[in-house]
């Protein structure tokens, strides 16, 4: 009997040579292919086309950074507590990547998948049914007192600007498909059952767009992660140059003040802190 085996479609290496996807690295894919490209490519196990690559990389871009967020916040403070650790702080910043930040690139692809699986098939092929969808779509979601995922930003309330770019690249290289469709639908018909428009969340975009590549959707947080990724390097970066950390920390720290866990006037009904 011979020694255990255990497939992949990754990468391999031996005395000599490294094999990626295939591919003989240093020959094939080193100075050949981008990064983004290559992100693509291991998980899909197919090469991107040009145009694919172009609104992928468009994604990780929107998704690389925005500022003082949580996950920025969570990995400054790391480091300034464990400066020894780079690691622990990028970390620090990727945990955070959930249901409120990032994690809504995934959600709201999922969200869309659930409502373009109604259709059995049958898909709109005018804005009039694509409109028809969405409306549905946001009713059902409004009467199980859901909300619909990528609709809405804390900081852009009118308009986020990366939706409509990463939109137009989509139709530049051919690209807008039903996930697409039926969120830009979704972003013209909200008003009707919601009372109040909301703008399309350019994280909510991403994860439509990617799923238009045919990429898991089960999988599109993890883009966001690497996409955020480079921007928490960037963030602890300026933070050695130019730190904030301890300022942070001050601040909350000298402000904290002690209230009484039973007193009516400083919780709510569920006696959680107000």
């Amino acid at each position: 009997m011979g020694p255990a085996q255990f497939p992949t479609s990754l990468g391999t290496s031996d005395a000599e040579q490294i094999r990626l996807l295939g591919q003989d690295l240093t020959q094939d894919l080193m100075g050949k292919v981008g990064f983004g490209e290559l992100a693509f490519w291991l998980v899909a196990l197919r090469r991107p086309t040009p145009g694919e690559t172009r609104v992928f990389e468009a994604v990780l871009v929107a998704l690389a950074d925005h500022g003082f967020t949580p996950t920025a916040i969570a990995a400054r403070l790391t480091y300034l507590s464990a400066p020894d650790s780079l690691q622990g702080a990028l970390a620090a910043g990727l945990l955070g990547g959930g249901s409120r930040f990032l994690g809504v690139t995934e959600d709201c692809a999922l969200f869309l998948q659930a409502a373009l699986a109604g259709c059995a098939g049958e898909l709109p092929t005018d804005d009039t049914g694509w409109d028809a969808l969405a409306l549905q779509t946001v009713q059902q979601t409004r009467a199980a007192g859901r909300f619909v995922p990528g609709l809405g930003h804390p900081v852009h309330k009118v308009l986020d600007p990366r939706t409509p770019v990463l939109i137009d690249i989509a139709r530049s290289e051919g690209l807008r498909g039903p996930y697409l469709q039926l969120f830009e639908a979704i972003g013209r018909v909200h008003e009707q059952v919601l009372g109040r428009r909301l703008p399309l969340n350019g994280a909510g975009v991403c994860g439509a767009a990617l799923a238009d590549l045919g990429l898991p959707v089960e999988m599109l947080r993890g883009f966001a992660l690497l996409a955020r990724a480079a921007g928490l390097l960037g963030q602890i970066a300026e933070e050695r140059r130019r730190p904030i950390g301890m300022d942070a920390y001050l601040a909350v720290d000298r402000n904290a003040v002690y209230v009484d866990p039973v007193d009516p006037q400083t919780t709510d009904g569920n006696a959680n802190p107000t």
